[in-house]
């Protein structure tokens, strides 16, 4: 199984934008090191959520850094970008880094990025499908053009011309029904940020298969995103994942506002606006330690053989062939985010990457029951 890394960089009141993001980039440098086999970056905008506005910059200044580890988005906004410009920069970060792409591409879900971008929201979809379309043909192509609902283009081609065939390593994060079909017929693969029950995870996985191959399509293996807190011991793990995922958590409803219901009369959001009454009673002490808990409860938190055999448990409910690691979350202190990061790589990785219980495609499974447990949601 192949195993990465993401860098997140949430804004902390009192610190300096750059100094935060020195020790991020501190631990993407020990990403290939380390071992990993790949590191991510985001997508986010306008509220320090997640400091990275521009995820094909960050990945070209690692792949001046690094020589073998692939380079990936969690996720490319599609909605908010001109396509073709989105195509070229791909295209570009291939040949620089020789081909160790491998793209995510996702349509968001927090009006204050809509606003700021002045893209209506309830397009969202659409421009997902059609750009994302776009994309596949503009890099697959020596000229195209394109005839569109959003965009006209006429006959042109990109260069320089990707040397990997990117278009053929795309995934789609999807968190609505909707989204995943869109994502299944057009080829995509699943990436699945762990924001609800993992039996939850592999209902859509399941679904994502099936969609996939009623069109025609080869389903592929899916790329989880967790975060992680490892420590010696369970209790250490316990205590920085309740404290630092704990303020992970506080963030969410900072950004995406789902408290409020407004994305209920979003065309395309409507199943969002269900969270509201969830999200509501986060102001309730007593919910929120208990929204916390399944939040925790959804990551990978423990000592090193606690997190191989949630990982494991995790690959055999999805199907997985490649986790996606954070390792830094709130206002964790560098120190314990590097030592948390290292102890994975030491204990953990190795068996992730060469044990046989880890190798080779498996079919995903539902072993869990969700039952009744009131919903929650926790977005990357």
């Amino acid at each position: 199984m192949k195993v990465g890394t993401a860098l997140s960089i949430l804004a902390q009141p009192g610190r300096p934008d750059v100094a935060l993001y020195n020790e991020h980039m501190q631990l993407g440098d020990l990403a290939e090191p380390l071992g990993f086999d790949s590191l991510f970056a985001l997508e986010h905008h306008f509220t320090g959520y997640s400091m990275s506005p521009s995820p094909l910059q960050m990945l070209s200044y690692y792949a001046g850094r690094t020589s073998k580890i692939t380079l990936g988005t969690c996720v490319i906004v599609l909605p908010w970008h001109d396509p073709v410009r989105v195509a070229e920069q791909i295209a570009l970060l291939d040949v620089m880094s020789g081909g160790r792409t491998l793209m995510g591409f996702g349509r968001g879900a927090a009006s204050v990025e809509y606003e700021g971008f002045r893209i209506p929201m309830e397009e969202a979809r659409p421009r997902f499908a059609e750009s994302a379309q776009l994309i596949v043909k503009a890099l697959s192509n020596e000229r195209f053009d394109w005839q569109g609902e959003f965009y006209k283009i006429p006959e042109m081609s990109i260069r320089p011309r990707p040397i990997s065939h990117p278009e053929r390593r795309f995934y789609a994060s999807s968190v609505s029904p909707e989204s995943s079909e869109i994502m299944a017929r057009l080829g995509f693969g699943m990436m699945i940020v762990m924001q609800n029950e993992w039996a939850k995870a592999a209902e859509d996985v399941l679904r994502y298969r099936e969609i996939t191959a009623s069109v025609g399509h080869t389903p592929r293996p899916p790329i989880v995103l967790s975060n992680v807190a490892c420590a010696p011991t369970r209790a250490e793990a316990r205590d920085q994942a309740m404290r630092y995922l704990g303020e992970k958590w506080d963030s969410i409803d900072n950004h995406y506002h789902f408290a409020d219901g407004h994305l209920s009369n979003v065309k395309g959001y409507e199943s969002y606006g269900k969270l509201a009454k969830t999200y509501t009673k986060m102001k309730d002490a007593t919910f929120r330690d208990k929204a916390t808990d399944f939040y925790l409860s959804i990551q990978v938190v423990g000592t090193p053989d606690d997190c191989i055999q949630q990982i494991g448990e995790l690959r055999r409910l999805t199907g997985m062939d490649h986790f996606v690691t954070e390792f830094s979350f709130g206002s964790m202190p560098h120190h314990l985010a590097e030592m948390n990061m290292r102890l994975f790589a030491d204990k953990v990785l190795p068996v992730l990457q060469k044990d046989a219980a880890f190798q080779g495609e498996i079919d995903p499974f539902v072993g869990i029951a969700t039952g009744d447990r009131e919903r929650l949601f926790a977005p990357a």
